[in-house]
């Protein structure tokens, strides 16, 4: 399938995954070897699963469906409206025509490690935004990442959370090469032998470059829950009610 068959399957699955993440997605798991997997932590309702199942045979996707950390400011838990997401999250991928080649793992991120056997050859996380699950799923799930193999992250440098983790573990990292990024999608590849001082130089630099348009996410941000959307239209924001 096509790219543009699956972005128009995708499309109707509400999320906040743009045209140009997903086809950086979707390029990612033509990469997965065969008899290789995807893994995806946080899937809502299947918007970035649908995609990434139309480009590798077995996506492995990994959220408990609480109904919390689903979007903006939403944290604590909602069973109900979890047990909605998860309803509409197989429907979805049903209706995609994908449903056979993912399997859903209804847990915490941190607690579904020994449910996942093998590597993730692609790994794509969009799980709590805080620092610490952030931080988590980056360090362990991304230990799972073979050389050659690719890490995706959503929300980089646009979550405080998200950034400071990725900051932490991965951008003066010699074990990631910086492959760039859609908007707030950032993509990393496992590198097969430790980066020089001078690959890994270039490396964060490449991603340290990023850090303004960081700081313009979090005053949009800052600016939207004030109150003042006018005001963050100033600075460009267009695209919905969150920069992504």
């Amino acid at each position: 399938m096509s790219f543009h068959d699956a972005w128009n399957r995708a499309t109707p699955i509400e999320g906040w995954l743009t045209e140009g993440q997903a086809r950086r997605l979707y390029e990612a798991a033509l990469t997965v070897p065969e008899g290789g997997q995807v893994v995806e932590i946080g899937s809502f309702r299947g918007r970035s699963a649908s995609v990434l199942a139309t480009g590798a045979e077995r996506v492995v996707c990994i959220d408990p469906h609480m109904g919390s950390d689903r979007g903006p400011q939403e944290i604590a838990a909602n069973p109900e409206l979890g047990d909605s997401d998860y309803d509409t999250f197989h429907a979805n991928l049903a209706r995609a025509g994908v449903a056979e080649r993912v399997e859903h793992v209804r847990a915490l991120s941190a607690d579904a490690l020994d449910a996942v056997p093998g590597a993730a050859n692609v790994l794509f996380v969009d799980g709590a935004h805080r620092y610490g699950p952030a931080l988590d799923d980056i360090v362990r799930w991304g230990a799972k990442v073979p050389p050659g193999g690719r890490m995706l992250v959503h929300d980089s440098f646009s979550s405080v959370g998200v950034t400071l983790a990725l900051l932490r573990a991965v951008t003066f990292s010699g074990h990631w090469r910086y492959l760039g990024r859609s908007r707030s999608l950032a993509e990393w590849e496992r590198r097969r032998e430790p980066g020089s001082l001078a690959e890994r130089a270039r490396s964060a630099g490449a991603q340290l470059a990023s850090l303004p348009w960081f700081a313009r996410n979090v005053v949009v941000k800052a600016l939207i829950l004030a109150g003042r959307a006018r005001w963050a239209r100033a600075l460009g924001h267009r695209d919905g009610p969150w920069p992504y």
